[in-house]
């Protein structure tokens, strides 16, 4: 929350730079005199003594780092107004010719006392929480995708290629006893298999509890509204929300694509006006789901398959020509979001589908005690879709969705709503 511009009640200006171990603080009045001589507190201490120090008409200036929340709470309880800087923005502390703990103290509270502190938006516990859970899904892709290099590794070290490798084998333990390879390396491969299957288990977990997150109260609502975009699915649509958390607070689509880093670089000077290449200035994470969703959508929707191809056409490049993609999905996101309309570029059967493959990749107990066909019939009523469509056809096979009638009655036995 920042503070308004009638500074009259604010007593005092503290910054806090937020180290590992330690946070360095200090204080000054709007003459910039020393109230407080900056001094280290250790992080277990922090709280102790931030309740016998701070009061409610101080101002407190924090920079973004990895523990910045948790002393940002303790910070807000105690004080009428708490701002946190953007690190980034905060460009004369990275750049200055004197850099210590002391001079980074007095710059940010001159910021502070201006009222000129680039701030960031404080994402509410629940937004932390889903970032925390996206995080760590993240490490075990991670761990997954680094423990597979090494298996291929292997298999080229000891040119096992050119015998053929079958489908499957990186992960087949008994195809590896058969190889010509050292006890040392079988063993290292039995382990490695062993935390494979371990991390694969914790993904699991982990994927099936954003599917619950995702039709829970408080990301139900939002979560469909993404879902019944092309390429979207339950981790790119949780991912999504984690990185926007209030689409209020982006007044237009164009912000919401310059927080993501989709935006292109412009340099304007005199005459002269060139485009550069996309910012990357913004969440990775939203930016990297994006782009997934893009390639997806490509894949599975004519719509997106033809603005893809024309932009190829003219960039001739691939990569740019997903990122332009992926900048127009991110455009849509805001509108469906902020304005809660459906996806214009699907019709009824496409949304239909799409709902039913939702349901075929939640597990029982996330459809909430409903069958996959009432569950994509679920589905489309919390997005507003009024069509019955019950019965059609999606690659030459026959697809069915229950009844409105029947869901109704059934989601009145569960004590579900839309």
């Amino acid at each position: 929350m920042k503070f308004e511009k009638d500074t009259s009640g604010i007593e005092r200006y503290i910054a806090i730079d937020i180290h590992k171990e330690y946070a360095l603080v200090g204080g000054q009045n709007a003459r910039q005199d020393w109230v407080i001589q900056p001094r280290r507190i250790g992080i277990e201490k922090f709280g102790e003594w931030a309740a016998m120090n701070l009061r409610t008409g101080d101002a407190v200036v924090l920079e973004t780092t990895t523990n910045v929340w948790d002393i940002y709470d303790i910070v807000a309880s105690l004080v009428n107004y708490v701002v946190v800087a953007h690190a980034g923005g905060v460009r004369q502390i990275a750049e200055a010719r004197v850099k210590t703990d002391k001079k980074d103290i007095e710059r940010l509270l001159r910021l502070l006392i201006a009222d000129i502190v680039p701030e960031v938006w404080v994402p509410p516990a629940h937004v932390r929480e889903l970032r925390g859970m996206i995080s760590y899904r993240h490490r075990l892709v991670k761990m997954s995708t680094m423990i597979r290099n090494r298996l291929q590794s292997l298999i080229h070290r000891h040119n096992l290629t050119a015998a053929g490798v079958p489908k499957g084998a990186l992960t087949d333990q008994a195809w590896w006893e058969m190889q010509q390879l050292s006890g040392l390396e079988k063993m290292q491969i039995r382990q490695e298999l062993a935390m494979l299957e371990e991390i694969g288990r914790h993904k699991a977990e982990v994927d099936a509890e954003l599917g619950r997150q995702s039709l829970g109260e408080r990301w139900s609502k939002q979560a469909m509204r993404l879902l019944q975009l092309s390429g979207f699915g339950v981790v790119l649509s949780m991912t999504v929300l984690s990185a926007i958390g209030d689409v209020s607070r982006f007044e237009s689509a164009k912000k919401l694509v310059g927080y993501a880093g989709l935006g292109a670089g412009v340099h304007d000077s005199g005459k002269e006006h060139i485009e550069k290449r996309i910012t990357k200035s913004g969440r990775k994470e939203l930016r990297w789901a994006l782009v997934e969703a893009a390639w997806r959508a490509i894949r599975i929707s004519p719509y997106w398959k033809e603005q893809y191809e024309k932009y190829l056409r003219r960039m001739r490049k691939p990569n740019q020509a997903i990122v332009v993609i992926a900048r127009k999905l991110l455009v849509a996101v805001w509108h469906v979001l902020s304005k809660e309309e459906t996806d214009v570029h699907v019709s009824e059967e496409e949304l239909a589908y799409k709902m039913l493959v939702l349901a075929w990749d939640l597990d029982e107990d996330v459809r909430m005690g409903l069958t996959y066909k009432q569950f994509a019939k679920y589905a489309l009523m919390k997005l507003g879709v009024e069509t019955d469509i019950t019965r059609f056809v999606r690659r030459n096979v026959p697809r069915r969705l229950a009844p409105r009638a029947e869901v109704l009655a059934r989601m009145e036995e569960l004590g579900l709503t839309c």
